[in-house]
């Protein structure tokens, strides 16, 4: 990383909370939310006035802090996660960061199995950030569940600096590179892929 990603990386300083958080991940051996994909985070739910986010992949809660401390004061967080340990972790972290339990809503369960069951167009943001085999079936759940003008959001977009490697064919880096050309190549989203980070994918649903 060149010094000016690594300055980038690191321009807003993390509260006491996600530092705690990070370090409970890194117990749990959970790779938690990187810091200039956290400011992101905020900063993408602030601007548009985020009420209502869907999070695929709970992990410590790192990233939930973040989308939370961007949103509106009444704003609910749906964050949806298999790993039982995880949640408990994360539901510490919002605690700690003084968030009513009223803004979060913790569904433990496959990530597949839960989205179908949330509302066509209800949503501001979704942020995708769970299991890298199956994010081309997320990104095609993120677009049913947007509102016009609302946020599709997808972390590791980069693969660990495999996608943009034609000769990566491993199934989570294909998958990942396919979800990013169906985020790109639809026509309902205008899409920006930002170097931050694992790389973050950000698109906008078209009104």
């Amino acid at each position: 990383m060149t010094s000016s990603r690594t300055y980038a990386e690191f321009f807003v300083p993390e509260s006491e909370t996600v530092v705690a958080a990070r370090d409970r991940a890194a117990q749990l051996g959970c790779a938690a939310t990187g810091s200039g994909t956290a400011a992101a985070l905020t900063f993408l739910a602030a601007s548009v006035n985020a009420r209502a986010v869907v999070e695929i992949g709970t992990g410590v809660g790192v990233s939930g802090v973040s989308l939370l401390a961007g949103m509106t004061p009444d704003g609910i967080l749906t964050t949806i996660d298999i790993e039982a340990e995880h949640q408990r972790a994360a539901r510490r972290a919002f605690a700690d960061a003084g968030i009513a339990p009223g803004r979060t809503r913790l569904i433990n369960g496959r990530g597949l199995d839960v989205l179908p069951r949330l509302t066509d167009g209800a949503y501001d943001v979704v942020f995708i950030d769970g299991d890298r085999s199956e994010y081309p079936q997320y990104v095609a759940e993120a677009v049913r569940l947007l509102r016009p003008g609302g946020l599709l959001v997808m972390d590791g977009a980069f693969a660990g600096d495999r996608v943009a490697d034609p000769t990566q064919r491993d199934a989570d880096t294909v998958a990942v590179r396919d979800a990013g050309r169906a985020v790109r190549d639809d026509e309902t989203l205008v899409a920006a892929l930002l170097p931050v980070g694992d790389g973050l994918l950000t698109a906008v649903r078209r009104g």
